[in-house]
């Protein structure tokens, strides 16, 4: 019942009152890719090391002295890889051949991010539907996109309009809808420090904006989320 309370509220016109971003692009200077990434590993290396030194660790320390490259490498090559789009996924069409014209799901997809605002995890569920215009996408392509855009500083609203427009492109479709479900640790680990909440935003494009295929597409992740909770 509380899973269900929770994507019911997604409705809200209301989603989020610290979290207004200026655009659906991530906000990256023009010369955001003039180095090279084993240069900004190099710089972040650097510069990790005195956060380090100013904190007063010991960096002399086992444990500690390989942590700022470790950082560094982490932040380049895996938490804030979608930054590069060299690394976007290609994705690849297929003909609809068995002329399926009905709403297509994928649920569940698990997404880890970090909030822009304090550079703390966000991770929660994605789920995403369509209607096919005549082409299909590889369901692992759809986790390849989310993951894409998910790996860099994030505001949750952003994240979902930049899945979601980018699966209309991608589709050729505007019959695509989105819905998140996540935690912020910059809200439960620090702060207010609720361990509780959950934010959760949508993206409703075309056929989604009619009340009964909206409604069809929340009840059957409603539905779905409370058989797995038993």
């Amino acid at each position: 019942m509380k899973q269900k309370e929770t994507l019911s509220n997604i409705l809200s016109e209301d989603i989020g009152d610290d979290h207004v971003a200026s655009s659906a692009e991530t906000p990256l200077r023009p010369d955001a890719f003039e180095k090279d990434d084993e240069l900004k590993i190099e710089l972040i290396t650097k510069h990790f090391t005195e956060i380090m030194h100013i904190l007063g660790l010991d960096l002399e320390d086992d444990s500690l002295k390989g942590t700022p490259e470790r950082v560094a490498k982490m932040y380049v090559q895996e938490v804030f890889s979608g930054l590069n789009p060299d690394n976007k996924p290609v994705a690849r069409l297929f003909e609809n051949k068995y002329n399926y014209d009905q709403m297509l799901v994928e649920k569940d997809i698990t997404f880890y991010s970090h909030c822009e605002h304090h550079f703390v995890p966000i991770y929660g569920k994605v789920h995403v539907a369509y209607f096919s215009s005549g082409k299909v996408i590889g369901l692992s392509k759809i986790n390849r996109i989310v993951q894409y855009f998910a790996k860099r500083p994030q505001v949750q609203e952003r994240l979902t309009v930049q899945i979601g427009k980018e699966l209309q492109s991608i589709l050729k479709t505007d019959d695509v809808a989105i819905v998140m479900d996540a935690t912020h640790m910059c809200v439960s680990s620090r702060g207010v420090g609720d361990t509780n909440s959950r934010t959760g935003t949508a993206f409703f494009s075309g056929k989604f904006k009619d009340q009964h295929i909206k409604n069809e597409f929340l009840n059957y992740i409603n539905s779905q989320s409370k058989e797995g909770q038993s």
